[in-house]
């Protein structure tokens, strides 16, 4: 005799699976005749099916802290440069009574307009290539744009936190060293 299914689903109890299974197994064996009795457990494989997704966030994740510590080193350096370049601009500001803060926040607002112009052209881009990534689930979520402004929120703050010991620094040093240098 030929089953007339091919799977079958079977909700069960988490209690004692071994009994419950040689119970589906009896039955199944006393129905289909033939047929061997061959199980899986739907959590095991909805699992098996994400693990690559949970390998891919993962490395991800990991080229993330990369990244950003390679943006932070790139600010750093933009930020001395800007300090190195400007040291005459900056001499004369302190000499004509600039206040620390002052010039610190010159050099900061530079920078600040620099990430947020790179937000705005990165958010677009983010916005098509994770929409085009969750089209790839049976079940899709919609976008929410609090995640972008929480994101360029938190690239001003470690724009802010890299640049502001080269400001503060620049700032600091004395005017008649910084007018002589050349």
């Amino acid at each position: 005799m030929r089953t007339p299914f091919t799977y079958l689903s079977v909700r069960v109890e988490t209690t004692d699976i071994s009994r419950t299974l040689d119970m589906i197994r009896d039955r199944w064996n006393s129905l289909s005749g033939q047929a061997p009795f061959d199980y899986f457990f739907a959590d095991q494989g909805f699992a098996e099916q994400y693990r690559a997704e949970q390998r891919l966030v993962q490395i991800a994740g990991s080229f993330s802290v990369l990244a950003i510590l390679v943006a932070c080193l790139g600010l750093f350096g933009m930020a001395s440069h800007m300090a190195r370049r400007r040291t005459k601009e900056i001499g004369i500001r302190k000499v004509l009574g600039a206040s620390t803060r002052g010039i610190a926040a010159l050099l900061i607002r530079e920078l600040v307009s620099r990430v947020l112009m790179a937000n705005v052209i990165a958010w677009p881009i983010a916005y098509y290539v994770m929409n085009r990534w969750l089209q790839e689930f049976a079940y899709r979520t919609s976008i929410n744009p609090v995640v972008f402004v929480i994101s360029g929120a938190m690239s001003l703050v470690v724009a802010i936190a890299t640049v502001s010991y080269q400001a503060v620094r620049a700032a600091r040093a004395n005017p008649v060293v910084s007018l002589k240098c050349e």
